[in-house]
This record gives structure tokens, sequence and C-alpha cells, in this order.
């Protein structure tokens, strides 16, 4: 349209496109509207329910304030704070809302709700905020600061929350647009936008007015708080007719609740451990709701726990029957099975491994994989070979006579690339060209796991503008001085193609060594 030299005709054309096309741009789409408001009644319907729950709640702790007033009397005040400063800035927001919608005739009318007249007029003025759009502001921040101040420093995630809800933008009040431009946080939220869109925006603040009271009432209630508030510990405990069972056989236990609290002293404790009676503070001792055992784990083999524990309850004389089992050595159904040093097993290595299994003697267990060699007792010595994994499997035989097997599986890996040394220096380095004449070549495994002995055969030597130089042995050899006697200040020698191998396995190919660079420094 705005190509070569248009006529009258055609410039009126072109001017209609534009009017049509900005009267587009304008225009919010009904079922947009519509959809607000949908979202709005489903928003007021939710604080309706909040606002109940959020009283039961309130009604719950005022009870347990009444019943401690000490523990719990300064946790209702704080709550009871909240929830007034909530419903001040809750019937703040309504105040707005209902001006908002005066001139309305059917509220559920939503598709002729497309002006953005009033929250325009009332909270800007030209590039400035009216005095109403700065109370706005204030609200929210002043509501967010004083929520914070009043929850308990452990409530860390509500405290989040209550920052994300309420965040006005940074540090300037500043917001990011599509565009990537900064503008105030009340023009991105509140300018412009159709009536009913911003209607819903105030309600779902009014929402998070009451997922904040909802969310601090709750964890006073429950939560950190949870314990002191119902008065009672609990813990799970597994009952179960002995301590181990072997391999295949079916398990018989019960897991069941068990109380602990520290204001829950027995009145007496009647124990014995395999018929010995126990005695307080050398046997046992009560803490915190608890019969801690102080016995040592006796001889190998399963020990019995008998007796009662005494409560008095109203004067009456209740006892509570105790009878467990434990098992000083377990009885085993797998073999125990681990590299010394890594979790894998490095190709051209002597890896150290312990293999054994509780409560079966060494001489009772046996290892078989390739490459595993037994050196004594439970040591022994993998040296793997092709192949990516290895498997281990273990054996031995229980004093019942039953066998137990077990098999674990390793990855095998190559010893990592070496770093080429000059005298036990890697990478770029600077050195005077005395020092390279003498230096020694070497080979290196940084933070590798194993100690191994690398020397070098050979290397290739090379100075800017002089041919390269192939040198047998780890140290510079006349040729290779030649060639360095003609290098300059600054240049960069290369010692590179290095050939190490570990000294007591030169059977096995190291990878390529990584080159070295060397700065002439004189």
């Amino acid at each position: 349209m705005a190509s070569g030299k248009a006529t009258p005709r055609q410039k009126m054309i072109n001017l209609m496109y534009l009017i049509f096309i900005a009267m587009l741009a304008l225009n919010m789409s009904k079922e947009v509207l519509a959809a607000f408001g949908i979202m709005n009644e489903k928003l007021e319907t939710s604080n309706i329910k909040t606002t109940e729950s959020n009283l039961a709640f309130l009604s719950g702790l005022e009870t347990k304030a009444s019943e401690n007033a000490e523990k719990f009397g300064p946790l209702y005040q704080d709550a009871q704070k909240i929830k007034e400063l909530s419903q001040e800035y809750f019937n703040y927001l309504e105040g707005i809302k209902k001006g908002l919608m005066a001139d309305v005739e059917d509220p559920k009318d939503y598709q002729v709700m497309d002006k953005a007249d009033y929250l325009d007029g009332m909270f800007f003025q030209g590039d400035n905020l009216t005095p109403e759009g700065k109370e706005f502001l204030k609200r929210i921040n002043d509501y967010r600061t004083q929520v914070l101040n009043i929850l308990p420093a452990n409530m860390t995630e509500v405290k989040a929350s209550v920052e994300s809800r309420f965040q006005t933008g940074d540090a300037q009040g500043k917001v990011e647009n599509r565009s990537g431009d900064k503008i105030d946080w009340l023009n991105y939220h509140y300018e412009g936008f159709p009536q009913v869109a911003s209607l819903t925006k105030l309600t779902a603040l009014q929402a998070d007015i009451k997922a904040t009271e909802e969310d601090a009432l709750k964890s006073m209630l429950q939560g950190q708080l949870s314990s002191e508030v119902a008065m009672t510990n609990y813990t799970t405990l597994l009952e179960q007719e002995k301590s181990a069972f072997y391999s295949g056989e079916k398990f018989s236990g019960a897991i069941v609740l068990g109380r602990k609290d520290a204001t829950t002293r027995p009145n007496e404790v009647n124990l014995t451990l395999d018929g010995r009676k126990l005695s307080e503070g050398a046997d046992y001792e009560i803490k915190d709701g608890q019969v801690k055992l102080l016995v040592g784990a006796g001889a190998p083999g399963d020990h019995k726990i008998q007796g009662s524990l005494v409560f008095m309850q109203d004067g009456e004389r209740t006892e509570v029957p105790v009878s467990s089992t434990f098992a000083t050595i377990s009885k085993p159904n797998a073999a125990l099975i681990a590299a010394d040093k890594m979790n894998v097993v490095y190709r051209g290595v002597a890896n150290p491994m312990s293999i054994s299994i509780p409560g079966i003697p060494n001489n009772k267990v046996s290892a078989s994989a390739p490459g595993l060699k037994s050196v004594s007792g439970s040591q022994y010595v993998m040296n793997p070979g092709s192949g990516r994994t290895v498997t281990i499997t273990a054996s031995g035989k229980l004093p019942d006579g039953q066998t137990v097997s077990s098999k674990s599986e390793f990855r095998i890996k190559d010893i990592p690339r070496p770093e080429g040394s000059v005298s036990k220096q890697t990478g770029s380095l600077k050195m005077p060209r005395g020092n390279v004449e003498i230096a020694t070549i070497g080979a290196v495994l940084e933070d590798f796991d194993f100690d191994l002995n690398l020397a070098v055969s050979g290397f290739k030597f090379k100075v800017p503008g002089q041919p390269t130089v192939a040198v047998n042995g780890n140290k510079l050899d006349a040729r290779a001085i030649s060639a360095l006697k003609r290098a300059s200040r600054g240049d960069a020698v290369q010692i590179f193609d290095i050939e190490g191998y570990i000294t007591n396995n030169k059977s096995y190919k190291l990878k390529k060594v990584s080159p070295v660079i060397v700065e002439i420094t004189n």
C-alpha cells in the first residue's frame, strides 16, 4: 500500500484499511469478556468457602488457647491480627469493586463491560498516579509488610508465598512488559483493561488475601506446631515375631502406632533381658517419655526383652506388656561386595576388592568372576578384561546348611587420558631455555584413585620455524637441544605425541597423552 505513487482514490482506500485494522485491534472479543466474568464468579465462590474454612481454623486455635494460654495464647493473638488486617484490606478492595460496578445494570452481562474508564480515571492522571492510585499501592505494600512482621520466623514457606502474592515490581516498582520495557506495576496491571478484567483482577487479589490468611492459620494449627497443638506425638513401630528372616520365608509382622510424649512417664518399669531383671540407671533410663535401654549387645544370638510398663490413670493401675527380640548378629540373606576405592573397576589396574558374608567365616565364602583372584581372607584382586561390565558371584554356607548366594555387577572403565608433563608441570607453562634442556618429560594421572607408575618412552619436539624432532626416551636429545637453541624468547615450544606406559603393565595401551606447551622466557 505504501509503494509507488497512489491516486487520491487509492489513498482513501488505504486510509479505510488502516481505520478498519485499528477498529479490530480495539474491539475486545465478547467471548473473552464473558470468560473473565465466569472466572470472577468462580473466584467469588472460592473466597466464600475459604472464609468459612478460615473461621473454623481460627476457632480451633482459640480453643487451644483457652486450654493452654501460655503455649497457644500468643499464636492466637497473632492469628487475630492477621485476620483483622486481611478483613480490612479485603473490605477496601470490595469498596473499589462496588464503585467499579455502580453503573452496571446487570452484573451478569459481562459482554458490555469493555470500558476502562473507571479505574483509569481513579488511578491515573496523565503520566502520574492520583491520590487514589498511590493509596492502592500503599495498601498492598502495607499488607504484605505487616503480615510478614507478624508471621513467626519458622514459617518460611508462608512468608515466601506472601512475598510472591503481593509483590509490586522491583525496587523501583517497575515490571517488564512484552516489549522488554520497564513500566510502573500499577500501569502494567490496571491501566487500559476492560471493566470485567479489572473486576476479576481485584477479586483475584482478594483470593490472595484469603489464601494468605488460610496458610497462616493452617501453619499455626498444623505444620511445625502440629505436635504442640495435638499434645501427643506418635511414631510407627514394627512388631514382628523375630528379628531376622531367611530368604524365601514369609515375613510375619505388623506396623503399629506408638506414642512418644515426654509427659507420659511410666510409674513403674518391670523389664528383664534374657531373664535378668533390669535396673534404672544401670540398664535403662527414662527420657522424653521413652525407656531407653543402656544394655550391651551381649553374645551372638537372639535376645529377648520381656516385662511391662505400669501407668497410674485415675487411681487405676494399668500394665502395658513388653515383649521384643533382637539379634546381636543378624542372620544374613545376601553377600556384601564393595570396591575398596571406587564404585567401578579399571582395566589395566589390579583393583582391590573386599568380599564377605556377615556371620559366615571367610574360609566358607567363595567368589568368582573373570579376572578375580583371591589374595587372603576376604581380600581379592580384580583385573578386568574386555567388556563394559563384570559380574561377581559370592556364595557361602550358613550354620544350618543353607547356601547364601549373591551377585553384584561392576562397570569396567579404561584408565583416563594422562597429561603430559615437563618437570612434573602440565598444560601450558613458562620456563627458561636451560630448564627445558634438562627437563624430564613425563605423563601423570591427576585425581586418579590409583597411584600408577607411568613412564615415557618417546615424544615429538617442535620449535616454531624448525622441523619436528622425534625423541626416544624422556629427555631432549642432541637434535632437540639444537632446535631449542634456535628458539626466541616468547616462542611456544610443543611437546606432543608423548608415548606413555605403565611400568608394571606394559601390555596395557594407555590413551593418548595430552601435549605440553612451553613458552621460552629467555
